[in-house]
């Protein structure tokens, strides 16, 4: 008996032994395996734009994948709190490059704090944190995003006649918190407000207002400039597609014709509603030019080496890209590049204006 007893204790010993052995093997490959993130790329939600699940997310992950580099992309889903916890995941697991396309200024600035801090590079994507930390900065030129929207709001006016008798123009622009915001209404304004001081046009009552990138919001807006104006506004200045469907969808339940009225992002929906004759223009950014130019920056970072810029941002280094406005005339580029599939547009009762 004793001896079974003592050859009981020698055999759990043993296995004691061994699965020490093995929570430490174990132990230490969860380690390797939380410390080989390189990248984490933060999105901000799927509700301002449809781009971010579309096109952002894969595209950012095939560049990092085809180059090597170990990837996270994360979309916060419109929410400061859960992009700040994504990024302190990302840092706990490893990554030393963070890029950030934020939510909100503080928000952005706590997240590039928390990562320059832990010795890591934060690259601003597609909206600036103005004067936060970040190593770079990389977005389509957006000033030069606006005075598109101005110029083509402006060539509608013209080529529908109603230029000559002093329209009425609205604008509906994006959110307050958003930097890019801010650049699109400087870009617009720049050429609008000459146009509004000479008398050529004429900005309805209440009609510069901000919608938070919520095309709801936006609907409402619209619905109350309309009352005080007396169902006369001739143009709309929006800031992008979501907002630009939510003018056409007030404008046809009150049996409004349509009005010339800008876009951003070339939408399926936006090109839709160019081709029928509800939306004069959009402006095209290519999302595949953005990621694969953001996900190069961080590439090199990771590798150490030298990244290559053509401006500056408020002080940030920055790649700064060229947008395109796109109009019935030349929507066909989009299918052309891949950035929209023509199954996509031309089908129900947009088939007949594909040509």
């Amino acid at each position: 008996m004793k001896v079974s007893s003592r050859w009981s204790l020698v055999v759990l010993a043993a296995l004691m032994a061994v699965a020490s052995v093995v929570a430490a093997t174990a132990s230490a490959r969860t380690s390797h395996t939380q410390a080989s993130l390189q990248v984490c790329a933060l999105l901000p939600d799927t509700k301002s734009s449809t781009r971010y699940t579309l096109f952002d997310a894969p595209y950012l992950k095939a560049a990092f994948k085809a180059a090597g580099v170990s990837a996270q992309v994360l979309n916060a889903q419109g929410s400061p709190q859960k992009q700040k916890s994504q990024a302190d995941q990302c840092l706990a697991q490893g990554a030393k490059v963070i890029l950030l396309d934020q939510l909100d200024p503080a928000s952005g600035a706590a997240i590039t704090n928390d990562v320059v801090g832990q010795g890591g590079k934060v690259i601003d994507y597609d909206r600036l944190v103005v004067k936060s930390k970040a190593s770079y900065y990389v977005s389509f030129d957006n000033v030069r995003v606006g005075k598109l929207q101005g110029q083509g709001l402006v060539a509608a006016l013209k080529a529908s006649g109603a230029y000559a008798s002093h329209p009425v123009v609205a604008e509906l622009n994006g959110a307050l918190t958003d930097n890019n915001a801010h650049l699109f209404k400087q870009g617009y304004d720049s050429v609008l407000n000459p146009l509004y001081k000479s008398g050529a046009l004429k900005k309805a009552a209440a009609g510069d207002q901000w919608t938070n990138w919520d095309p709801v919001k936006a609907a409402t807006i619209f619905e109350q400039m309309l009352t005080r104006n007396n169902d006369k506004i001739d143009g709309v200045l929006s800031a992008n597609d979501g907002i630009a469907g939510a003018v056409v969808a007030t404008l046809q339940h009150q049996s409004l014709k349509p009005v010339a009225l800008t876009g951003q992002d070339a939408t399926p929906t936006g090109v839709q509603f160019i081709i029928s004759g509800w939306q004069s223009g959009t402006v095209y950014k290519s999302v595949r030019t953005e990621a694969n130019a953001a996900a190069k920056v961080a590439i090199a970072l990771v590798k150490g080496q030298p990244v290559k810029t053509n401006g500056k941002v408020s002080g940030t280094p920055s790649i700064l890209l060229t947008p395109v406005w796109v109009t019935k005339r030349n929507y066909k580029l989009l299918f052309k590049e891949g950035f929209v599939k023509r199954n996509q547009v031309c089908v129900g009762l947009y088939a007949k204006f594909c040509k």
